[in-house]
């Protein structure tokens, strides 16, 4: 499609007005699933190493002892020569390492990238008693691990480690009981900015509502110089729908073509039903979001390369990769959940195109 960009004036300069995009994710190759007998599978990321190999970390813990992830969860490495699999895993990068540690009884949700010459693991870290509270087909969560999580980063010159943990959380708590931000802070998403600033997105639990649950869960932006921080954090929600107390949820952020883009999963409630999908936002400073014009990007329902269709009970956890600055693989994690509600989990890697639309 030919574009015929409009021009605007910016500080003196010519601007070109930035494409919408519409985001389609194609057929899904039989190798292109990532899963496990004996764990469950969940949230992969993806980066390309000086080896040529496909490194991706994703989340994992025993699937016997059923949805235990935010007191189990490890972060595992994978590698394939392809984006799109098979990959085989390789070891665990980040273990558990001991409740001495903020991060060291859970490791979960890893979203990996290069800056400079330097591979960065962020993640969601937390600590507590590792007390089992669910059963197959009935999923509880301990909520010490859930309002302990913190977000945490992890260095490495490759990314076949070894990573460097921090001795604090790279984006913690506010100390403000008010804040958005005052319980927990979890599912870090960045990307390098225009100016070589550090934007992070990050999902939020505050203390308005009864604990120990507590409330509303919402996203917050914050950006640094560096990395590893530290991060100053803007005020407003992003993502939010009026009335919602859970809107929204696992975003990827990223810029191309002259604005920042994310790709989330929505969730919208039809009386007691959850209702989950994949969404697009756009913005030009990365602080304030808007509904991308073409807002839909899946409903579930994925098409296998045999023309076959599945609609997951879960697909989540979107993490784009890119090669030479364009989109070229979809990571989601899904599951579908048996007569007996017990769910089976892995990862998917989507072949993904984007149509630009002049504005």
């Amino acid at each position: 499609m030919l574009l015929a960009y409009g021009c605007g004036q910016s500080d003196g300069k010519l601007k070109q007005k930035a494409p919408d995009f519409e985001i389609k994710l194609g057929k899904i190759a039989a190798h292109s699933s990532f899963s496990s007998d004996t764990a469950s599978i969940w949230g992969g990321s993806l980066v390309k190493g000086e080896d040529g190999l496909y490194h991706m970390m994703y989340s994992f813990w025993p699937k016997n002892i059923g949805w235990e992830w935010v007191n189990y969860s490890q972060i595992g490495h994978a590698v394939s020569e392809s984006p799109f699999g098979p990959f085989e895993h390789r070891e665990v990068a980040l273990p558990d390492r001991g409740e001495n540690y903020w991060d060291g009884s859970c490791t979960h949700n890893p979203t990996v990238y290069k800056i400079g010459e330097k591979y960065y693991l962020y993640y969601m870290g937390n600590k507590g008693d590792k007390e089992i509270v669910s059963t197959p087909g009935k999923p509880k969560i301990n909520w010490v691990h859930r309002n302990n999580q913190r977000i945490g980063v992890a260095v490495a010159d490759s990314p076949n480690g070894p990573w460097k943990r921090l001795d604090q959380p790279v984006l913690d708590i506010a100390s403000d009981s008010t804040a958005h931000d005052a319980l927990m802070t979890s599912n870090p998403s960045v990307c390098q900015m225009e100016d070589g600033r550090i934007l992070m997105v990050y999902k939020t639990v505050g203390k308005k509502e009864p604990l120990p649950g507590g409330g509303p869960v919402v996203h917050m932006v914050a950006i640094a110089d560096s990395p590893t921080g530290p991060f100053k954090k803007y005020p407003d929600p992003v993502f939010t729908f009026e009335g919602e107390r859970f809107p929204a949820e696992d975003p990827y952020i990223w810029f191309q073509d002259g604005k920042y883009r994310a790709i989330v999963k929505r969730i919208k409630f039809k009386g007691s039903e959850r209702l989950f999908s994949l969404v697009h936002y756009d913005s030009e400073d990365g602080i304030k979001w808007e509904k991308g014009k073409y807002f839909e990007v899946s409903d579930r329902t994925v098409t296998w390369e045999d023309g076959s269709t599945t609609k997951l009970d879960h697909l989540e956890r979107p993490q784009l990769f890119m090669e030479k600055g364009e989109p070229v693989a979809l990571l989601c994690a899904a599951d579908t959940i048996d007569a007996n509600n017990v769910r089976h989990s892995f990862n998917v890697q989507l072949p993904l195109s984007i149509v630009k639309h002049a504005p």
